[in-house]
C-alpha cells in the first residue's frame, strides 16, 4: 500500500443542532475530540486546530427510542473513544485496513453498550441510534458508518459534492442503483425506515468504512437526516462554499429547518485549511 506522506493537517470545524419546528426532544447529538497517546480532549463547537501533534474525531448519531437516546448515544461514544483511539495513535496510519478494524470493534463496544443499556431501563428499552463518525489524522480522513446520517466530501477544486456514507435503508439502495432519483428519495414514504443501526434489536454490526485522502481547501459534512430533509445535495454546496467562520453549521442548520424542520437537524462542518 503506498503511503501518504506525513504531513500536518490544519482542521477548522463548527457544529450546530436543532429539535426542529415539530418535535419536542432534539434526540440528534454531535461530538468532537482531540486525543494524543496518552489524553482526550472533548471539543466545543467550533474550533481551529492542526494534526501535527493529535488527531481528532467527529461524529453524528440520530437517536431513537427514547428521549435522550442520542444523547446517551454520544457519550456511550465518547467513553470508547477515549479508551480505544488512544491505545492506536498513529499506529496504524499508513494501513487503512488496520485502522477500519478499530473502527469496526468501536462500533461494535458502542453497541454492546446501547444494547446492554437498553435491557436494563424501561425508559430506554429498544434504544438505538444511527453514527457517522470520522477520524482525522494527518492527510486523511477514515469514516465508519451505520444508519442514515451521511458524511459527506466536497473537494476543493470541485464543485459536486458526493456522500462518502451509505445509507442503511431501501430508500438508499434504490437510489444508490438508479432507480429512484434525489427528489423521489427525499419524498419517499419509506425513507426513514432504518436495515441497521446501533443498539435495539440488532443482532450484528457490520458498518460502513473507508478512507479518504483530504488536503487544503477539502470541506466535510457530518449530518442527521433532518438536514437532507431539508436541502438538496446543490443547495449544500453553495451554502458549504460560503466564507468560513463559526456559524458555519448554524447558517446550514437554520436554511434546513426554515425549508423543512420536521426532524431533528444536526451540522459539523470540518474546513481543511
Amino acid at each position: 500500500m503506498k503511503k501518504i506522506k506525513n504531513t500536518c493537517t490544519a482542521l477548522h470545524w463548527s457544529g450546530c443542532s436543532d429539535v426542529g419546528r415539530f418535535r419536542k426532544n432534539n434526540e440528534d447529538a454531535f461530538l468532537g475530540l482531540q486525543f494524543d497517546a496518552q489524553e482526550v480532549f472533548r471539543l466545543g463547537k467550533f474550533g481551529a486546530a492542526t494534526t501535527e501533534k493529535n488527531d481528532y474525531a467527529f461524529a453524528v448519531c440520530d437517536g431513537m427510542g427514547g428521549a435522550k437516546a442520542g444523547e446517551y448515544a454520544s457519550n456511550i461514544a465518547v467513553e470508547k473513544i477515549t479508551k480505544l483511539l488512544p491505545r492506536t495513535f498513529r499506529k496504524f496510519m499508513d494501513d487503512d485496513k488496520k485502522a477500519a478494524a478499530i473502527l469496526d470493534e468501536l462500533f461494535a463496544q458502542v453497541h454492546r453498550a446501547l444494547v446492554y443499556l437498553g435491557g436494563s431501563y424501561e425508559e430506554i428499552e429498544g434504544m438505538q441510534t444511527t453514527m457517522s463518525l470520522g477520524w482525522f489524522t494527518p492527510g486523511k480522513l477514515i469514516f465508519a458508518h451505520l444508519g442514515d446520517s451521511r458524511i459527506y466530501f466536497l473537494p476543493a477544486n470541485k464543485n459536486e459534492i458526493s456522500q462518502l456514507t451509505a445509507d442503511d435503508t431501501h430508500v438508499g439502495w434504490l437510489f444508490r442503483t438508479g432507480q429512484i432519483n434525489e427528489r423521489e428519495a427525499r419524498t419517499h414514504p419509506r425513507r426513514n425506515v432504518l436495515q441497521k443501526a446501533l443498539g435495539g434489536a440488532n443482532q450484528f454490526v457490520n458498518p460502513q468504512v473507508g478512507a479518504v485522502k483530504c488536503a487544503h481547501g477539502d470541506i466535510f459534512l457530518f449530518c442527521s437526516d433532518g438536514l437532507v430533509d431539508g436541502l438538496y445535495d446543490h443547495e449544500l454546496v453553495d451554502l458549504l462554499r460560503a466564507e468560513a467562520d463559526d456559524d458555519a453549521a448554524k447558517r446550514i442548520v437554520a436554511a434546513a429547518v426554515n425549508n423543512s424542520g420536521r426532524d431533528n437537524t444536526t451540522a459539523l462542518v470540518v474546513r481543511v485549511c
